[in-house]
């Protein structure tokens, strides 16, 4: 970097870079970050005993499982904020039971803690105040990772200085990494340490023997390995680089000498948090604990089901906010994917262009390095999220200059000369871009409160209701106003969208939960929607009297409900803590809720009528289910939905062969309510027996029925209508066939078709 033109580019990338990063911080609500509402309490906890938590899966922290990542980035951070008072941190990360986390809904709810506008204003003060110096902290170390990316591509491509600019403004500006930047993350640390290591290796391949140098990448080894364990494969990198200049120079000598000096500081600064792990979980790593807190899948992914996962995976690396569900635009994706997939088609003409001949061997082994260092931080991660649900794109973030680098070659290739940096230039441009709007377009937005209602918005109110929710002796709560239904016609999963006009009436010494059911013949539940009031964007702890607004809520009709159906809303509040309901009374001045337009119950209000159909098609429920692409479901039919104890209810399905089978599997059907208890079963081979799997043909159909006899002594209540098909292996073990969702979602080993009503 020897022109003042290079260095003023530098410095403009990492002034935006920086820019950018505290207005994310800003913007973005305490909490609301991926995963911060675990990682702040480490620090807190930290600053407060300066000492680690014991994990203890029986009796979690408000740090959870992020009390087993290494300690390095929460301790600086606890130095940072030690001298802040944060004991008001429960209030003001005070969580959202119902929020949908890691799911971009239709109507919101996406808001991980429940905001107090009184706690979160500037001056910020406590738990805000920390929060945010944190963030800023993390957005200067932000700003180290990707001059460092400039410093590894430079180091890598030493001909193309072009190159370093352009994977460094890529990086800078994709959005998901300045948000994460303008988190409380510890892979704000982690990434500038492993790129620092990074490039301290690709300086060693053509470089003398220096005692000194290997001294000082065993420290930052160390440091980046006490800050998260996905930066450990780079002592297995390490290796291969002492190795390969021990091969170069034929000395024995250096092999051990780079070994350890290597290895006793890495030892020296990490050692004591693995020997702490194993000391007190039985594990290095202290993964075992960690995956029992956080939780496990289902069904085990493997490669398929991944890559089944493709489309959110991208989403969480280019940006997905907030809880994984504030996303950017489907084109906004299109694009990028498009470009990702344009660069990996380009590395490989750029490949195809090489000449072996051509090939120098430091710059051959400075790319392995790049390479190998990216499937060192692939390789784990997809072993990771095979097992917990991990499939998110920013994990991969340790090798960030790998992945920039990478992005800007495969680019550059479909073009000559300047005209390929050009199209580097307009990507990074088009990022740069994506990073401005997105704070302004998508993440502040979906945390605005609701906006209050004018006198000329509640006369408008299409259908009038005037019911007050709360305790007779301490007056209302809540007040449904109206609602507004927009269909009365939807198919197997489509979607009916509400819109209810609330007023609040009073401070409640509670938050209470507003509940939006679908219920069905016997009141069956079709589709429901669970929200404090405000999609979670407010509490009845705090609603100012007189304050009116619209939520709109959209109920997700499931692909296999039950048609043809007749549902009707049901709304009401209830404590989410005892499951009690909050008594409906007369709104004042109003009476009671005129018969045409509602039905008034003891603690919930009635009103619509929305016809749930079928899907067109040539039997009885059309569906799609796929167990483990070897059979699938397409279609169902009850003989009856209420039925008694003792009763029997004749359940159809249709099957369709996907391809040939070795194996002769089981179907089992069942009735299982919420507590997991069945109240029947039948479990057998197709037509009992006479239609093995065994002998199905791809593409052949088959109507089958199982009588399920209801247990005498089962309890009343709501029943799933569960279906699951396996194998019995060698020992007599059980293997399931795992169900194959559409859109990557997470496989199960059963399917829920309906619900019955059990009655005496």
């Amino acid at each position: 970097m020897n022109h003042p033109k290079d260095l003023a580019i530098l410095i403009l990338i990492l002034a935006l870079f920086v820019v950018l990063g505290v207005i994310y911080s800003v913007v973005v609500p305490p909490f609301e970050a991926s995963d911060e509402l675990w990682h702040y309490p480490m620090v807190k906890y930290i600053a407060d005993h300066w000492s680690l938590p014991l994990q203890d899966p029986a009796n979690v922290g408000p740090w959870r499982q992020e009390g087993s990542q290494p300690p390095l980035y929460y301790a600086v951070a606890a130095a940072l904020t030690s001298w802040i008072d944060t004991s008001d941190m429960e209030v003001v990360r005070y969580l959202n039971p119902h929020v949908d986390n890691g799911v971009a809904t239709a109507d919101g709810n996406i808001n991980l803690v429940v905001h107090r506008p009184d706690t979160e204003a500037f001056p910020w003060q406590g738990t805000v105040l920390a929060v945010h110096l944190v963030r800023f902290l993390s957005v200067l170390m932000g700003a180290a990772g990707v001059y460092l990316t400039y410093l590894v591509v430079r180091q890598t491509v030493p001909d193309e200085p072009g190159l370093a600019y352009a994977a460094a403004a890529v990086h800078a500006f994709t959005p998901m990494v300045l948000f994460i930047s303008g988190a409380v993350n510890n892979d704000n640390l982690v990434i500038p340490l492993s790129s620092l290591a990074l490039w301290m290796m690709l300086k060693m391949i053509d470089r003398a023997s220096d005692v000194w140098g290997y001294l000082t990448l065993g420290l930052v080894l160390g440091l980046a390995a006490l800050t998260k364990t996905s930066s450990l494969a780079l002592t297995v990198l390490t290796a291969f680089v002492v190795a390969a200049r021990a091969v170069r120079r034929r000395s024995w000598m250096e092999f051990f000498v780079g070994g350890l000096a290597t290895l006793l500081p890495f030892l020296a600064v990490a050692g004591w948090w693995y020997l702490h792990n194993l000391r007190l979980y039985g594990d290095l790593f202290g993964l075992d604990v960690f995956i029992e807190i956080l939780g496990k899948r289902d069904v085990p992914a493997d490669l398929a089901q991944l890559w089944r996962e493709r489309y959110s995976f991208l989403a969480g690396y280019w940006g997905n906010f907030g809880g994984l569900n504030v996303p950017m635009p489907s084109w906004v994706y299109a694009t990028l994917n498009g470009a990702l997939v344009a660069a990996a088609l380009g590395l490989v003409v750029r490949a195809r262009k090489v000449r072996v001949r051509q090939v120098r061997l430091v710059p051959f082994l400075r790319l392995v390095i790049l390479s190998l260092w990216g499937l060192g931080v692939v390789i784990p991660w997809s072993r990771w999220a095979s097992t917990t649900w991990s499939s998110q794109g920013r994990l991969i973030f340790t090798a960030l200059p790998v992945w920039s680098l990478f992005l800007v070659l495969g680019l550059s290739a479909w073009f000559p000369g300047r005209w390929g940096q050009w199209v580097v230039a307009a990507f990074a441009l088009f990022l740069l871009g994506l990073a401005v709007a997105a704070p302004l377009a998508w993440i502040a937005p979906a945390y605005e409160r609701p906006q209050a209602l004018t006198d000329a918005q509640v006369t408008a109110i299409p259908h009038r209701l005037g019911a007050d929710f709360g305790a007779p002796d301490s007056g209302g709560v809540m007040r449904l106003l109206g609602y507004a239904l927009e269909t009365d016609v939807v198919e197997a999963g489509g979607q009916v969208g509400v819109t209810l006009y609330w007023e609040a009436l009073s401070p409640a010494e509670r938050d209470y939960t507003l509940f939006v059911h679908l219920l069905g013949e016997g009141e069956l539940l079709v589709a429901q929607r669970d929200t404090f009031p405000g999609l979670g964007r407010l509490s009845t702890t705090w609603l100012e009297p007189g304050f009116r607004w619209a939520d709109r809520y959209v109920l997700q009709v499931p692909d296999t409900a039950y048609a043809p159906d007749v549902a009707q809303v049901q709304v009401g509040l209830y404590d989410a803590t005892t499951g009690a309901r909050l008594p409906v009374i007369a709104a004042q001045g109003q009476g009671s809720v005129p018969s045409d337009e509602g039905d008034v119950r003891q603690d919930n209000v009635r009103f619509g009528r929305v016809r749930i159909c079928a899907r067109p098609g040539d039997v009885p429920n059309p569906i799609c289910v796929n167990f483990g692409d070897r059979m699938e479901l397409f279609g169902y039919d009850l003989d009856r939905r209420v039925v008694h104890t003792g009763e029997t209810v004749t359940l159809a399905l249709h099957w369709r062969g996907l391809r040939r089978m070795d194996l002769n599997y089981t179907v089992s059907a069942q009735l299982v309510d919420s507590e997991q208890r069945k109240a029947a079963q039948h479990d057998g081979w197709p037509l009992d027996g006479a239609a093995p799997t065994a002998g199905w043909e791809p593409g052949q159909e088959l109507a089958d029925t199982y009588a399920l006899t209801v247990h005498p002594d089962a309890l009343p209540g709501v029943y799933d209508v569960r279906v699951a098909v396996y194998v019995l292996d060698e020992e007599g073990q059980i293997v399931h066939l795992p169900v194959i969702p559409k859109g990557g979602c997470m496989q199960s080993y059963h399917v829920v078709l309906t619900r019955v009503r059990v009655g005496y």
